[in-house]
């Protein structure tokens, strides 16, 4: 263990299984299906886990595939997902997926550059569902990414996408999957944007405690 990042991701390799898991690596362990996986995560932009993880379940009642989306009108799918943020404009996505995916014949497809054609889906999302769906080593910056990353040192960037450019060049390969799972769950309990619990943080000694 000679660098700052095998240092810290050997400390979260025993503290993280303590926190309450990401919603989307809960997902994945519940189902481990890369449909449920895509949607929620869709889902969860803005949006704090345990209600994501509650408008998943009551959508995932109903959706089963993306033909099911046709099933419903756009203001059925905005009650289905409500409150998640934006669900308005989600609720808008979701419904027009059925027509997305034909074009990679009604399967996800497993590029960033593919994913991001399909509605709701940006950077973040794509490489979430790349990482968790589908085990492809992605790295998904997200706030509590972008947020850690800064402040703990590893970069110096002003927005997520700068954040994924520098961790592509600098972390090793063998984290880019454990950096989104590590850091929102350090985000959600420790490492908090206003008020961290530094004082507990197990990785506090290698922190520089950038302001972010």
């Amino acid at each position: 263990m000679n660098t700052k990042f095998d240092k810290i991701f050997f400390i979260l390799d025993k503290e993280i299984p303590k926190y309450n898991v990401p919603v989307i690596d809960l997902i994945k362990v519940q189902t481990n299906d890369p449909f449920k996986i895509l949607i929620a995560t869709i889902l969860s932009a803005r949006t704090k886990d345990s209600t994501t993880h509650n408008a998943a379940e009551k959508l995932f009642s109903k959706i089963k595939t993306f033909d099911d989306f046709n099933k419903f009108s756009q203001l059925q799918i905005e009650k289905l997902i409500y409150p998640v943020g934006f669900y308005k404009t989600k609720a808008k996505h979701l419904k027009l997926l059925p027509e997305a995916i034909k074009q990679f014949n009604n399967k996800i497809p497993q590029t960033i550059d593919e994913l991001i054609k399909l509605p709701g889906v940006g950077r973040k999302t794509a490489n979430l569902v790349m990482s968790v769906a589908f085990n492809e080593d992605a790295i998904c910056v997200d706030t509590h990414v972008h947020r850690i990353s800064n402040r703990i040192g590893f970069i110096k960037t002003i927005t997520p996408f700068e954040s994924e450019m520098q961790l592509r060049k600098i972390l090793p390969i063998k984290y880019w999957k454990k950096i989104n799972f590590y850091f929102v769950a350090q985000g959600q309990n420790i490492c908090l944007p206003r008020g961290p619990k530094c004082n507990i943080c197990p990785i506090n000694k290698y922190c520089e405690k950038h302001i972010l």
